[in-house]
């Protein structure tokens, strides 16, 4: 996907993380594991505010924060990561959820997916996931939990491109969605790279994407899917 600028990802170093979670257990958790696994934690915040000022101090390369943050439990996590994008448009942002929840990533992730993730909590469980997701987004990818792509895929909605598209195709572009590359795709798939290159295509001229780079229509394709 398209990097994310002013990272200091592309130079090699540390991942640097922020977490934001209103639940101190899982919070600590979070950063033990993280900190195994070679990020360096800069911080932790239990609430909004907290990770605004955070952030403004600290310019991490990635925000982990969970959705609903004190007082209202409601969507103070979401609104404080579109927050960090406007201001720092560096900082990559990986949402946690407890619940599948499509319109927060539709809204998360409508305007521009690169460098952004959206992962139920249970996936947090597993540290591998977790760890993979942080890297992808501060690659500048867009990292979508594959619950919530089955579900945006089934739902219903009026007639699109999108109709265009074959049933494998939908699952490539699904795939897409979740932030894969065309290798990871076609291991997903057991299938040839260079098949999964053709779907690709047909998925671009289907949507009516003119040629350019394919990082940027990769993200153009992602977001048709998501605003549909």
């Amino acid at each position: 996907m398209l990097p994310v600028p002013d990272s200091g990802v592309a130079a090699g170093g540390v991942i640097r993380v922020a977490l934001a979670d209103d639940a101190v257990l899982l919070r600590e958790a979070l950063a033990a594991a993280l900190a195994a696994a070679g990020f360096e934690v800069v911080g932790q915040a239990a609430d909004a505010p907290e990770l605004l000022s955070l952030v403004a101090r600290e310019h991490p390369d990635v925000v982990v924060v969970d959705v609903r943050m004190p007082p209202t439990h409601t969507t103070e996590g979401l609104e404080a990561a579109r927050q960090i994008r406007a201001v720092h448009p560096g900082t990559a942002i990986l949402v946690l959820s407890q619940y599948v929840e499509t319109r927060y990533a539709v809204d998360l992730l409508r305007d521009d997916p690169s460098g952004i993730g959206y992962l139920l909590k249970e996936r947090v469980t597993r540290i591998a996931e977790l760890a993979d997701a942080v890297r992808r987004v501060a690659r500048g990818e867009s990292v979508i939990d594959p619950a919530v792509v089955a579900r945006l895929l089934g739902r219903a909605r009026r007639h699109s491109p999108l109709d265009e598209l074959t049933r494998r195709e939908r699952e490539v572009l699904g795939l897409m969605a979740e932030g894969r590359s065309n290798a990871a795709i076609a291991d997903r798939l057991f299938v040839d790279p260079r098949t999964v290159e053709g779907h690709v295509a047909t998925i671009f001229s289907k949507l009516e994407l003119i040629p350019g780079p394919e990082d940027h229509r990769r993200v153009l394709a992602v977001l048709a899917f998501l605003r549909e």
